[in-house]
């Protein structure tokens, strides 16, 4: 069990759950969510036991408390098993490698989708990846292959990003998503160099929401073609597993369609060719 990181989520998550999502009176309060009295009676187990959890002295917790709690701390699929992750850790198995690729196959299915922008991602949100008109649509993040990083400490992504602070909130969900018992030194060393380096990076990351990628829209502003909307499907990739496929596409018809297609287009290649030297190659071994 790991009893800190327990006690951080349980906390953070009962400061977020109102008193009036469960039916209770609002009233005067102290601090924001519900108390520890009032999720034990929601989870049907006592103050002591629950408090004790939430403390990391209680190292017994069956999955019917757990489900209990998930469902008195109104947590989503990914957030309940978040938590029993951190209950009930998996063996630990093969070590994760120190780097991550994208393997070949990948790559020249990426390369073969001329018109929609696709990349890779890893584990720690590394990019792995990307196919030719994704290099054009990401052309800001230059030589950076970190894309949390990129994400806090590079100023460009504020304006690349026209939800930037909903983007962001989204790469810290899902940074803790894929990685909920690891306790390796690549985890710290970036959440603990993001959290010193990034005001925003901390306080989003003391949250602790947990949530993956999946399907959703962005809004970019690029700077050759201006401002376009882009919705995006995430996809796991089976033969590497906590790797992420993640295509882009524009409506048909629209402003965002037509700019995609500049991008692709030879008038603009020189300019990605020449901007984005150095940037990841798609041959990494």
């Amino acid at each position: 069990m790991h009893t800190k990181r327990l006690s951080e989520f349980l906390r953070a998550r009962r400061a977020l759950v109102r008193p009036e999502d469960h039916g209770m009176p609002a009233g005067a309060r102290r601090t924001p969510g519900l108390r520890r009295e009032e999720i034990a009676v929601l989870a049907g187990v006592s103050t002591d036991y629950y408090v004790r959890l939430e403390q990391g002295r209680e190292r017994n917790s069956s999955p019917q408390v757990l489900r209990a709690l998930a469902a008195a701390l109104l947590l989503r699929g990914e957030e309940a098993a978040y938590l029993r992750a951190l209950v009930d850790p998996p063996q630990p198995g093969r070590p994760k490698p120190a780097r991550e690729y994208a393997g070949p196959q990948l790559v020249s299915l990426l390369d073969t989708w001329a018109d929609t922008p696709a990349l890779v991602y890893g584990r720690y949100l590394d990019l792995l990846a990307l196919n030719p008109l994704g290099e054009a649509l990401f052309c800001w993040l230059g030589s950076e292959t970190s894309l949390i990083t990129a994400m806090f400490l590079d100023p460009a992504a504020r304006d690349f990003y026209r939800d930037w602070a909903v983007v962001a909130q989204g790469c810290v969900a899902a940074l803790r998503a894929a990685n909920p018992t690891a306790d390796d030194q690549r985890l710290q060393e970036l959440v603990g160099e993001l959290s010193v380096r990034s005001h925003d990076f901390a306080r989003m990351w003391a949250r602790h929401e947990v949530r993956a990628k999946t399907a959703s829209v962005k809004r970019f502003h690029h700077r050759l073609v201006g401002d376009l909307t882009l919705g995006f499907e995430t996809f796991s990739v089976n033969s590497a597993p906590g790797q992420h496929l993640v295509v882009y596409r524009a409506e048909p018809g629209t402003a965002a369609e037509r700019s995609l297609a500049l991008l692709a287009g030879p008038t603009l290649t020189h300019f990605h060719d020449t901007s984005s030297e150095g940037h990841l190659p798609h041959d990494l071994p």
